[in-house]
């Protein structure tokens, strides 16, 4: 409830002349009353109205006698509609029907109120909310091939084939015609997309693409990442928070309204939490292949103890962007990369997670380098092994 405020007090101006103010009393005063009555004959006006109470019409009765002398009867109480008892008829005269009052329609009915405007999370279409978090499963997928050039609509098309079961698929750029031909290539199902502005450099570029490959249908769109990793490869926190802030203004002004984050590992989100508390919610990767202290078969609990740190830290619902095992490549202390330990990281991830987690990878990226400092598994993270258009 708000407080009323207190009008304060103005000051008096002196004036020359006569003094209207109420000045104090000094000692007592008395008062004289006087009542004088008088009779006066007077003509009498009789008054007809509608149902309504509104006045018609009037007659005046001329009187000749004087009043009686007995005192007047009280004045009859108040009542709704001062009805005259009976209701006399119109006399000779045709009595003037009233005017066609404007029969007390109920005011205008309010036009239907309008339907609220979208929310934070509500594309402007009318489709389905931009859901972002609490989607049930997810993977990610790269249209490059091999040689590092981009793969056709068809390729795209062909790959989706062998992707199924998953609720959002996460793309990380816009290059190659990624979002319309994963668009197209999963039209009329109900896969969302987790897309991403990769470079953010080119904010404004890259969400014109992502609003031109849509066409004005934001309903196939989980949420919109902004950069990958920036801030543990060197970038400043706060460029990385401005790219945030520049993608937000433009989507907006693009129809979207739906969540926009800014991923990170999660020691970087660890140690940089305003930049979770910039996005709609915290998206990490994370894998506990390159803890080197992890086996497999603990991958659940390794990534989930991260998740509820960094919840509890920032209070903001925690989405694993990236996570999985690769299948080939070094050693790293007691992670060892094999088809059975992928096998083994999977079903221990699934059972420490019945939402919000996107797996890496739908396929191998045979496109990447291998190197130590990933421990030659660069390539090979894919779920489903090769692509099948490669």
């Amino acid at each position: 409830m708000s407080t009323p405020t207190r009008t304060p007090r103005k000051k008096l101006t002196k004036h020359a002349g006569p003094r209207h103010d109420h000045l104090k009393r000094h000692g007592p005063v008395k008062v004289h009353t006087q009542i004088d009555y008088v009779t006066v004959n007077a003509e009498d006006v009789i008054v007809y109205v509608d149902s309504q109470g509104k006045p018609v019409s009037t007659t005046t009765v001329h009187r000749n006698q004087p009043p009686p002398t007995s005192p007047p009867a009280p004045p009859p109480s108040p009542s709704p509609a001062p009805n005259p008892l009976p209701q006399p008829q119109p006399q000779p005269q045709p009595q003037p029907q009233p005017q066609p009052q404007p029969q007390p329609q109920p005011a205008p009915a309010p036009a239907p109120a309008p339907a609220p405007a979208p929310g934070p999370d509500k594309p402007s279409t009318g489709g389905p909310v931009s859901s972002g978090p609490g989607f049930k499963s997810g993977v990610s997928y790269t249209p490059y091939n091999a040689d590092n050039s981009c793969k056709s609509r068809q390729q795209v098309a062909t790959d989706f084939t062998k992707i199924s079961g998953y609720d959002v698929v996460r793309l990380y750029g816009t290059d190659c015609d990624q979002v319309s031909n994963a668009l197209a290539a999963t039209k009329g199902s109900n896969v969302k997309f987790f897309l991403g502005i990769f470079d953010i450099a080119q904010v404004q570029k890259e969400a014109e693409t992502i609003s031109n490959a849509v066409k004005g249908d934001w309903s196939r769109v989980n949420a919109v990442s902004v950069g990958n990793e920036m801030v543990n490869k060197g970038t400043d926190p706060g460029t990385v928070i401005g790219a945030i802030g520049q993608a937000r203004g433009a989507l907006k002004g693009h129809g979207y309204n739906g969540p926009i984050v800014m991923v990170d590992t999660m020691v970087a989100m660890t140690n940089h939490p305003e930049i979770c508390k910039a996005s709609d919610f915290c998206a990490i990767n994370c894998h506990a292949f390159f803890d080197g202290k992890t086996p497999a078969e603990k991958s659940g609990e390794f990534i989930k103890g991260w998740v509820d740190k960094i919840g509890k830290a920032t209070g903001k619902t925690v989405v694993v962007t990236e996570t999985g095992w690769p299948t080939r490549g070094d050693t790293n202390g007691v992670a060892v990369p094999s088809q059975q330990n992928h096998q083994a990281a999977m079903k221990s991830i699934q059972g420490a997670f019945s939402n919000n987690v996107i797996f890496y990878s739908a396929y191998n990226d045979m496109w990447k380098k291998n190197g130590q400092g990933t421990f030659n598994a660069e390539q090979y993270w894919g779920i489903m092994g090769n692509a099948p258009s490669a």
